[in-house]
């Protein structure tokens, strides 16, 4: 099945934007590596273990504030809507 083809028959529920190839501000992503890299600021890690343990632990307190994660989904200017 070509890609016309799908979207044309879901069209009840699936919406295409076309976006630029390149485009952080439109992506929520790149707010949440701001976020790890501004928490991960004066961290050293003595080996790639240890740079794990860190990377998890400051996703794992994005992850629990959820105002965070709905900040980068905003600065994107994107909204989530429900079915």
């Amino acid at each position: 099945m070509r890609y016309g083809q799908f979207a044309a028959q879901n069209v009840a529920w699936l919406r295409i934007y076309r976006l630029p190839a390149y485009a952080p501000e439109l992506n929520p992503a790149e707010g949440i590596w701001s976020l790890l890299k501004r928490a991960m600021a004066n961290f050293a890690a003595a080996d790639l273990d240890g740079l794990v343990r860190i990377v998890k632990r400051k996703l794992k307190k994005i992850q629990y504030r959820p105002y965070l994660i709905d900040g980068c989904l905003t600065a994107t200017g994107l909204t989530l809507e429900p079915w």
